[in-house]
């Protein structure tokens, strides 16, 4: 639970955000942190994370300082070995530049909080948040909550399988479409397979119909 409630606030975007990951609406206090939330709850890597996680004692700051996010994962895919928690304050570089001498007791307070809590504490900002990820994430999001047939599921992997195991959206609508309305049918179940990874792509690159799609 949020160690503090985020208040309304007429110069920033605030609001909340419904994750996959956690049973219960995020408060954000700005778009940039909208889109962390954005990126961590497709990160398949994420167990689940936390707003406003704590409020860490600082000398001289009656209040404290409260990071933003705390990020759990899950064991390493490969070595099964445990991954520690991330304390994470998200901010626009220009920010950081413009506050650096009020920031900078909050943030030693933050590291030593976290090293004495096994925990990783570093600040994120729009370099590691607008990146081509996040773009095809938003796109795909639109695509998570459509209900595709067992049928058109089922039909789609068979034919990915037929073609290989590896194909493009556009291979695969070449294949499916009988006439150009199906692909109004047809593109939704790519788009939704990849959020659901029953297809796989990388989405460190832009998405298109020459995406190339493979097999779990």
């Amino acid at each position: 639970m949020p160690v503090r409630k985020i208040p309304k606030n007429h110069l920033v975007v605030t609001g909340s955000f419904a994750s996959r990951k956690n049973a219960q609406m995020d408060g954000f206090e700005s778009l940039l942190e909208k889109e962390y939330m954005l990126l961590i709850d497709f990160d398949e890597c994420v167990e689940r994370f936390e707003v406003q996680p704590v409020t860490i004692p600082v000398l001289g700051i009656p209040k404290g300082y409260t990071p933003d996010v705390l990020v759990y994962f899950y064991p390493d895919a490969i070595t099964r070995e445990p991954r520690i928690p991330l304390l994470t304050e998200i901010k626009h570089t220009d920010d950081l530049k413009r506050n650096a001498e009020k920031y900078a007791p909050k943030f030693a307070a933050a590291e030593q909080y976290a090293l004495e809590n096994n925990w990783e504490f570093r600040v994120t900002t729009q370099n590691d948040i607008r990146i081509p990820r996040l773009a095809n994430i938003k796109f795909l999001r639109e695509y998570r909550n459509i209900e595709p047939s067992t049928e058109d599921t089922t039909k789609l992997i068979h034919l990915v399988k037929n073609l290989g195991g590896t194909t493009t959206p556009a291979s695969l609508l070449e294949q499916l479409l009988v006439n150009e309305d199906d692909q109004l049918h047809w593109l939704p179940v790519i788009w939704h397979s990849i959020v659901k990874r029953e297809l796989i792509a990388d989405l460190d690159k832009p998405l298109d119909h020459d995406t190339i799609l493979c097999l779990p």
